[in-house]
C-alpha cells in the first residue's frame, strides 16, 4: 500500500494488520507510552471542505506520532487561485513526507497521488470516506471480537460512506445491507466489487429500499446525515424522501436485541436519527469518533517512511 485513496488500496492482510497495529497504539496511549516513529516527518494536511472530527484527529495524530502536520485550505493556499493539482502535488512531494486531503471530487485526489512522490490520504471525497470505515470497522472489533456473520445495516443515502463500507464489509466477510430510497442507491461500481471480494470471504451484500428488510437481525445500525455538505439546496426535499429510513426505537425492534447504533458524524438529530436512539446505551458514536484517531494514527505509521 503506497497511498490510500480508496477502501480498494489496502489488501485484507493489509487491514487485519492496521487494526491489530490500531489496538497496540490506542493500548500505548492509555498508558502514556510515547512511540514517535513519525520524528522528524511533515504531513500536509489539504482541507478543501470543512472539518472537526477529520482535521483534529489528523492534526493531533501526527503530534502524537512525533511528527508536524501543516493545515492549508483553499485560502491560504494557491489551490484557492486555480493551481492544477499536479502542479501542488509535485511541489508538496518535496516539502512534506505526506499528503492528507480531504476535498469534493474523487479526480482530484487520484491526480494528487498519481503526480505526488510521497503517500497520498483520502479525508474525504464525493465517493469515498476510506478514513472513516478504518475507525468503523476497528469500533465494531471492540465490540463484537469478530467480524464473521455480522449484520450491518446502513441506512439513508448511498453515499461515499456507504460505497466505502461496501469494501470495508466484503473484505472483512460482515454482511452489509443498505436501504435506500429508489435513485440513492450507492455506486454500481462499488457493489459490483464489493459483490467480487465478498466471493472470497463469504460476505453478503444486499441493496435494497427496504429499512425494515435492512434492520431485521441486524447487529449494527448505521446511519449518515441526508444531505451532505454540497447539498444544502436539497434538504427539503431530501428530508421527506429520506424520513422512512429515520433510525428510531421503532425501527431498531426488527434487529437484534443487542443490536448497536453507528454514525459518522455529524448528527442531524430528529433527522436521520432520533434524540433517544443516539443518546441511548446503544450508542457507540463517541468510541467510533474517538476512534479515528487511532486508525489514522495507525495508518500514517504505516505508509510514512
Amino acid at each position: 500500500m503506497r497511498d490510500f485513496i480508496s477502501m480498494l488500496d489496502i489488501t485484507k492482510e493489509e487491514l487485519k494488520d492496521l487494526l491489530k497495529l490500531t489496538e497496540t497504539l490506542k493500548e500505548k496511549q492509555k498508558k502514556g507510552e510515547i512511540f514517535e516513529p513519525l520524528k522528524g516527518k511533515t504531513l500536509a494536511l489539504i482541507f478543501e471542505k470543512p472539518s472537526t472530527r477529520t482535521r483534529v484527529s489528523f492534526e493531533v495524530g501526527v503530534i502524537q506520532l512525533g511528527g508536524h502536520g501543516i493545515y492549508m485550505d483553499t485560502r491560504s493556499s494557491q489551490l484557492g487561485r486555480g493551481e492544477p493539482i499536479k502542479d501542488t502535488a509535485r511541489v508538496l512531494s518535496r516539502y512534506v513526507d505526506g499528503i492528507v486531503i480531504r476535498t469534493f471530487k474523487q479526480e482530484r485526489i487520484v491526480e494528487l497521488g498519481r503526480y505526488s512522490k510521497v503517500p497520498v490520504i483520502n479525508a474525504l471525497s464525493n465517493e469515498e470516506h476510506p478514513c472513516q470505515i478504518l475507525a468503523d470497522l476497528f469500533t465494531i472489533k471492540e465490540y463484537c471480537r469478530d467480524f464473521k456473520g455480522l449484520k450491518v445495516a446502513f441506512l439513508g443515502d448511498g453515499n461515499n460512506v456507504c460505497n466505502s463500507w461496501l469494501i470495508g464489509a466484503a473484505m472483512t466477510g460482515i454482511n452489509f445491507y443498505a436501504a435506500t430510497p429508489q435513485g440513492y442507491e450507492p455506486s454500481e461500481f462499488y457493489i459490483k466489487k464489493a459483490e467480487e471480494i465478498a466471493k472470497t470471504t463469504s460476505a453478503e451484500i444486499v441493496i435494497t429500499n427496504d429499512p425494515v428488510e435492512a434492520v431485521k437481525e441486524a447487529n449494527i445500525v448505521y446511519t449518515d446525515v441526508w444531505a451532505s455538505m454540497g447539498q444544502e439546496e436539497e434538504t427539503e426535499k431530501r428530508r421527506e424522501i429520506f424520513m422512512p429510513y429515520q433510525v428510531n426505537s421503532e425501527l431498531l425492534k426488527h434487529a437484534k436485541p443487542d443490536v448497536l447504533f453507528m454514525h459518522c458524524l455529524p448528527a442531524h438529530r430528529g433527522e436521520e436519527v432520533t434524540e433517544d436512539v443516539i443518546e441511548s446505551c446503544r450508542s457507540i458514536v463517541w468510541d467510533q469518533a474517538e476512534n479515528r484517531l487511532h486508525t489514522q494514527k495507525a495508518l500514517l505509521t504505516m505508509l510514512i517512511r
